[in-house]
């Protein structure tokens, strides 16, 4: 009789499943094992034993895979942000491919044609367009440093080591323990030096970092974003109107980076760090900062500004690649009305609209539709309309009758998938197509389900576009039976 704490050897991990778990077998039981790689040999510690699974931690690698690669961040392990950067990216790719596979023939229990191969990422690193850094009064420390400062005899404070300021990234699972970043390879320079610059200049003028769980301290986030023409934008928070510690940092920043073309900043004395509530002031420079796109026919470019509170994809390049899927599969010939639902700042709205009669696009958030109409504006485009509202009281038959009913319908829904009234609202709207466009499979599948009834799945088309992660994003099309 197995129980939690045993010691399980010579376990040959299979294969991987959802949320990066592997997969192993004993003695007919499945085990889910957090880390390693498809054909490692592990010891295994059981964590968790229930009727039909089990679960477990690797405490010693017996034979490492072939199918692994060699991690190239020192903060792999610490860090939640690359956490399959031990496996081979082709590796990475099959499993993703997989994912969506099993995802929407086992759970959602669908008839699917067969899966386009996996779109992977020309960059798989240093692809993202935004990082968010936490400044912290007591930074992570590593059992490396640990052993360490035991070493050189510092004395320790009621028991514990003192603490030292960081800035950097959460530990996973733990909202109050950040370690400090020294290299990060998700986002292009000058983030990183942005960074390291920041974190001196505040230990230099004696800037007193937040400390989560006493609430106390001037900074507590740095925000960073890129585009693909050089533009950056630097968002600070802080926690109270010190003007003079605020001016010295963000002259510090603009003057050592004039691709800065954006410096904000934002007094939070929330208990939480999000601002889509908060007045953002910009310090210096535009409010914001100007993304390019090559148009789908590839007759030149779409330009989208980016804003503080701005959704945008963070893998931009990729983006383009699951936007020219979408286009690809509605097929438009220009009579057709559109809807994009989850339009957010009207990227794919505006993408489309050129092969388009015209695009409607719904979005929950009020501030997104702002910039989606100044980025139809930007670019010159006038055959979209966009409405904000929540998208189960915004799309009903009165609206269907007010704007028309589609030919084609392009959802981008949140990693929850659609609310089950919105779902049934596009089988009564009746397009001809539906493309689904979604970050998780699983919910992707349970609305799939629904919509099955009245359409029949013709494309499948997964694309990476978080290399070295779990995530995967999938497009289908959907054409009324």
């Amino acid at each position: 009789m197995m129980k939690k704490g045993d010691r399980l050897q010579n376990i040959t991990i299979d294969t991987m499943a959802a949320e990066g778990k592997c997969v192993a077998k004993v003695n007919g039981q499945v085990l889910f094992i957090q880390g390693g790689a498809p054909g490692d040999v592990v010891e295994v510690e059981l964590t968790k034993i229930k009727s039909s699974f089990l679960e477990g931690k690797i405490t010693a690698i017996q034979k490492l895979s072939s199918q692994r690669a060699n991690p190239f961040c020192e903060h792999f392990g610490l860090c939640g942000g690359c956490s399959w950067q031990h496996i081979s990216y082709e590796t990475q790719l099959k499993y993703k491919q997989q994912q969506v596979v099993d995802n929407l023939e086992r759970l959602g229990g669908l008839t699917l044609p067969a899966v386009s191969p996996i779109i992977g990422s020309a960059n798989t690193r240093h692809y993202r367009n935004k990082l968010d850094y936490t400044f912290t009064a007591g930074r992570w420390l590593t059992v490396d440093e640990i052993d360490k400062k035991k070493k050189d005899d510092v004395p320790l404070v009621n028991g514990r080591f003192p603490d030292e300021p960081g800035l950097g990234f959460h530990i996973p699972r733990m909202f109050d323990r950040v370690f400090d970043v020294h290299t990060c390879y998700l986002q292009p320079e000058p983030s990183n030096s942005i960074r390291l610059l920041a974190r001196k200049t505040a230990l230099e003028n004696n800037m007193s970092f937040f400390d989560l769980r006493r609430q106390t301290g001037f900074l507590r986030t740095l925000t960073i974003r890129t585009t693909s023409t050089g533009e950056v934008m630097i968002i600070l928070q802080v926690t109270q109107n010190e003007k003079k510690w605020t001016d010295t940092i963000l002259q510090t920043l603009t003057d050592a980076f004039p691709q800065i073309t954006s410096a904000n900043y934002i007094i939070n004395n929330k208990r939480n760090d999000t601002f889509a509530d908060l007045d953002v002031v910009c310090w210096k420079g535009n409010s914001y900062i100007t993304e390019q796109m090559p148009k789908p026919d590839g007759s030149g470019y779409l330009h989208y500004r980016i804003g503080p509170k701005s959704f945008y994809q963070t893998n931009p390049l990729q983006a383009y690649e699951l936007y020219r899927v979408a286009w690809q599969m509605a097929n438009l010939k220009g009579h057709e009305l559109v809807y994009d639902l989850y339009t957010g700042t009207g990227t794919i709205a505006n993408f489309v609209a050129g092969s388009a009669k015209k695009v409607v696009g719904l979005e929950y958030v009020e501030a997104a539709i702002a910039d989606a109409r100044i980025n139809s504006s930007i670019n010159k485009i006038s055959n979209t309309d966009f409405y904000a509202g929540d998208m189960k009281d915004l799309l009903t038959e009165a609206f269907l009758t007010q704007n028309g009913k589609p030919d084609v319908i392009i959802t981008d829904p949140p990693r929850a998938g659609m609310h089950e009234d919105v779902t049934r609202m596009l089988v009564q709207a009746s397009p001809e197509k539906i493309i689904y466009v979604s970050c998780n499979a699983a919910t992707q599948a349970r609305d799939l389900k629904i919509l099955t009834d009245h359409y029949t799945i013709s494309a499948v088309q997964p694309v990476d576009m978080f290399p070295q992660t779990m995530h995967v994003e999938n497009v289908v099309r959907l054409d009324r039976k």
